[in-house]
C-alpha cells in the first residue's frame, strides 16, 4: 500500500512536472478557474491574490493538490468550494512566512554603519525614530532591527524614542510576532550573547525581552490596498516584492516614497530592486539593497483620479477668493505680482532636464521637430545653447550664481540682447542631486532696441567696415555650422548609448525577474524543508513512544506467568507469552502463522472455529480444557479491540485451575 501511494505521489504534477523558465506548465491551469480560487480566498479572507505572481501561487496550489491526492485542477476547485478549511490551508500556504533572526548578517552590519548614523544625525531633539517592517511574518525581522538599534545606541538607548511598526496580512503571523515566543530551532540566527541579553527562557522556548518588545507595534495590514504609515525614517521590506506582480510593485514603491521622510531609507531583499523608480530612490549600498529617498521630487498621489475630476482652476484658490479669505487673497496677489514682473525661467536638474517652467519662455525656448524632450539644450534657441551649457557648468563647479549679459538673439527678424542668469538652488543637499534656476531677461533699454529707418543705415560707417562686418558674419556662420555638426554627432552617439542602455535595462529586468523566481523557489524550498524537519521530529518522537510501548509490552508479556496469545482478524499469531509457548508448542518463528496450523498440547478441537466465532459475534467464549498430561485449564477468548473500538482479532488466555495448580 505504501509503495502504491509513493508511485502515485511521484506521478503527481507537483512532483513530475519539471520547471520550465521558473514556472510550471500553464496548461495545467484554467485562468477562469484560477480567478474562481482568487474569489473564494477573497471572500473568505479579504485578501486579493489576483496581482500576485501567478507562478508562485500555482506551485502552492499544486502542492495542496498533491497533499489532498487530487490530480486535476478543476477537481481541486470543486474541493475548495466544498471545504472552507482547505481555503484557509491554501491561503496560509500562499503566504510563505519564511524568515529568521538576523537573516543576511551583512545587511544588519550595513544598517549599523550606513543608516543608523545618518538617522541619528538627522533626528531633531525629542523626535521619534519611526521604522516600518511590512510583511513581518513571525516578527523576527522587526525584532532583529530593534536589537541592532539597542546595540547601536548602547547606554543612550533609553533616551532615543523608537517606534517600529511591523505589519502582515496574516492574523496568525501577527499574533505569533506579538507574543514573541520562538522554539529552540528558531533561534539559529541569534548569537549566544544576544540570546542571553535580549531573550528570556520559557516553557515554549525563548521569548523576546520586554525592552525589545516595547519598541515594536504589530498590526494586520494588507500592503497592496491599505494606506501606508507616514513620516518614516526607514522601511525594511525584504523578500516581499518577489511575490508581487509588476502592477503591485509599481504601486507599492511610490507608496514607500510617499511614506518616507525626505532623507529616509528603503531596505529591500537581495533579489529585489526599485525597478524603474530611479527618480524616487538612489542606491546607497547596492550590495545590501539599501536605497535613499530622493528629495525635491513631488510625492506621488496614492489615489487614482477620474478623468472628469480634472480642472484648470485650482480649487483651493477658487475657494479662497469666493470666501474672501484674506490669506488666500494675499497669496493670489503675490502670484499675480510674480507672474507679471519676475523674469521668465526654468528649474532644471544637474542633467539639464527641465522640471518646471516659470513665466513665458517662448522667446527663448523653441521645441525642435522630432522626439519630444524636456532637455534645456534641445529646447533652447541655437544662439543660446553654447552660452547656457557654459553657464550651467560654471555654476555647478563653483556653486555660485553665474550671469551672462548681452547674448545676441534673433527672433521675429530682429536682433535682441538677452541676459542669462543660472542660480544654484541651495536648499537641496548636493548629496541628493543638484538643481538650478535659469532666468532669461530681455534688455529693453533704448540702446538695445533694433534700429529703424534710413538714418540707422547711414550710421553703419564706411565700406571697409561693412566688408569686415560681413566677413565676421561668415566666420560666425561657419563656426555655428561646425558646432551644429559636432552637436549632431554627439546626439547620434548619445542615441546609440541610449539604445544600448535600454537593451541593457531590458536584459537586467529579465535577469531580475529570473532572480526573483529563484528567490521565491528558495523560500518555498526552505518552507518545505522546515515542514519536513518538523514532521521528522514528530515522527522521531512517535517512534520513540512506539519503541517504549513495544518494550513495555514485551516485558509485560515475558513477566506474566499466564498463557496469552494475541491473534489478528485472519487468525494469525501476533504475540504470545513464554507460558503459552509451552502449552501450544510455539516458537518465535510461529509469529505470523495461522493458529489452525499448529498442534497444541491441549485437547481443543476446532480451536480456530471457536476463535472465529468470537470475532464474528463479538461475544467472549470460555471452555475448560485438558492437556495431554490430564491437567485442567480454563480457556478464555475475547475480541481484540483497537483504539477506535474496532475489532481486529482476538486475545486468548489459558489459566490452570486452582485445584490443579495447588496439587
Amino acid at each position: 500500500a505504501i509503495g502504491r501511494e509513493l508511485v502515485k505521489i511521484s506521478r503527481h504534477p507537483y512532483v513530475a512536472q519539471p520547471f520550465e523558465g521558473g514556472r510550471k506548465d500553464d496548461r495545467l491551469f484554467d485562468n477562469d478557474q484560477l480567478e474562481t480560487i482568487f474569489g473564494l480566498i477573497r471572500a473568505a479572507k479579504g485578501v486579493d491574490f489576483t496581482y500576485y505572481k501567478h507562478s508562485t501561487i500555482k506551485r502552492r496550489i499544486l502542492r495542496r493538490m498533491m497533499l489532498n491526492r487530487i490530480d486535476r485542477f478543476p477537481h481541486y476547485v470543486d474541493h475548495l468550494k466544498r471545504d472552507p478549511a482547505e481555503i484557509a490551508a491554501l491561503y496560509n500556504d500562499i503566504l510563505i512566512n519564511v524568515t529568521e533572526f538576523f537573516r543576511d548578517r551583512g545587511v544588519f552590519e550595513a544598517l549599523k554603519s550606513e543608516v543608523f548614523p545618518q538617522l541619528l544625525r538627522q533626528r531633531s531633539a525629542g523626535s521619534q525614530l519611526r521604522i516600518w517592517v511590512p510583511g513581518c511574518a513571525g516578527g523576527e525581522e522587526a525584532y532583529s532591527i530593534a536589537m541592532c538599534l539597542h546595540e547601536y545606541f548602547g547606554n543612550t538607548a533609553a533616551s532615543v524614542p523608537v517606534q517600529i511598526f511591523a505589519t502582515d496580512v496574516s492574523d496568525a503571523a501577527v499574533d505569533k510576532a506579538r507574543a514573541g515566543i520562538y522554539p529552540e530551532n528558531g533561534m539559529k540566527g541569534v548569537s549566544a550573547e544576544r540570546q542571553q541579553r535580549f531573550f528570556v527562557k520559557t516553557d515554549g522556548g525563548y521569548q523576546v525581552a520586554r525592552q525589545i518588545r516595547d519598541m515594536c507595534v504589530f498590526a494586520r495590514q494588507d500592503l497592496t490596498k491599505d494606506p501606508p504609515f507616514s513620516q518614516l525614517d526607514l522601511i525594511s521590506c525584504r523578500n516581499v516584492l518577489i511575490y508581487l506582480g509588476n502592477a503591485l510593485q509599481k504601486r507599492i514603491i511610490p507608496a514607500f516614497h510617499y511614506a518616507l521622510k525626505p532623507h529616509g531609507f528603503l531596505l529591500l531583499g537581495t533579489s529585489e530592486s526599485i525597478g524603474g523608480f530611479s527618480d524616487l530612490f538612489m542606491a546607497i549600498d547596492k550590495e545590501h539593497k539599501i536605497y535613499g529617498r530622493k528629495p525635491g521630487v513631488s510625492r506621488p498621489h496614492l489615489e487614482i483620479r477620474h478623468h472628469d475630476e480634472r480642472s484648470q482652476v485650482d480649487p483651493h484658490q477658487g475657494a479662497a477668493l469666493a470666501s474672501g479669505d484674506p490669506a488666500g487673497i494675499e497669496h493670489e496677489a503675490d502670484r499675480l505680482l510674480l507672474t507679471r514682473y519676475s523674469p521668465p525661467g526654468v528649474l532644471i536638474s544637474e542633467e539639464m532636464n527641465i522640471l518646471q517652467f516659470r513665466g513665458q519662455t517662448g522667446t527663448f525656448l523653441d521645441p525642435a521637430p522630432g522626439a519630444a524632450s524636456l532637455n534645456l539644450l534641445k529646447l533652447a534657441r541655437p544662439e543660446l545653447q553654447m552660452t547656457l551649457r557654459k553657464a550651467v557648468t560654471e555654476a555647478a563647479r563653483n556653486v555660485t550664481p553665474v550671469k551672462v549679459r548681452d547674448v545676441r538673439l534673433r527672433t521675429d527678424g530682429f536682433r535682441r540682447k538677452v541676459h542669462l542668469e543660472v542660480i544654484p538652488v541651495a536648499t537641496v543637499p548636493a548629496a541628493q542631486g543638484r538643481y538650478f534656476l535659469v532666468l532669461f531677461e530681455e534688455d529693453r533699454s533704448p540702446a538695445a532696441q533694433p534700429p529703424h529707418g534710413r538714418a540707422a543705415v547711414g550710421k553703419r560707417g564706411a565700406k571697409g567696415e561693412d566688408q569686415e562686418f560681413v566677413k565676421l558674419q561668415d566666420e560666425l556662420a561657419a563656426t555655428r555650422e561646425y558646432l551644429q555638426s559636432v552637436i549632431e554627432e554627439q546626439e547620434a552617439a548619445n542615441e546609440e548609448l541610449r539604445s544600448a542602455n535600454e537593451e541593457s535595462h531590458s536584459t537586467n529586468e529579465e535577469l531580475q525577474s529570473i532572480n526573483e523566481e529563484l528567490e521565491t523557489a528558495k523560500e518555498e524550498l526552505q518552507s518545505t524543508n522546515e515542514e519536513l524537519n518538523t514532521m521528522n521530529e514528530e515522527l522521531h518522537t512517535v517512534n520513540q513512544e512506539l519503541t517504549q510501548v513495544n518494550t513495555d509490552l514485551r516485558n509485560l508479556l515475558d513477566g506474566v506467568d499466564i498463557a496469552i496469545v494475541m491473534l489478528g482478524g485472519d487468525l494469525r499469531i501476533r504475540r504470545f507469552t513464554p507460558t503459552a509457548a509451552a502449552l501450544l508448542n510455539l516458537i518465535d518463528t510461529d509469529v505470523g502463522r495461522s493458529i489452525g496450523d499448529l498442534k497444541p498440547n491441549l485437547d481443543v478441537p476446532n480451536l480456530d472455529q471457536m476463535i472465529q466465532g468470537v470475532i464474528n459475534t463479538l461475544h467472549a467464549a470460555h471452555r475448560p480444557v485438558r492437556d495431554r498430561a490430564g491437567r485442567q485449564y480454563d480457556l478464555r477468548i475475547k475480541p481484540y479491540r483497537t483504539a477506535d473500538n474496532r475489532v481486529d482479532g482476538a486475545v486468548m488466555t489459558i489459566v490452570q485451575r486452582a485445584v490443579e495448580a495447588t496439587a
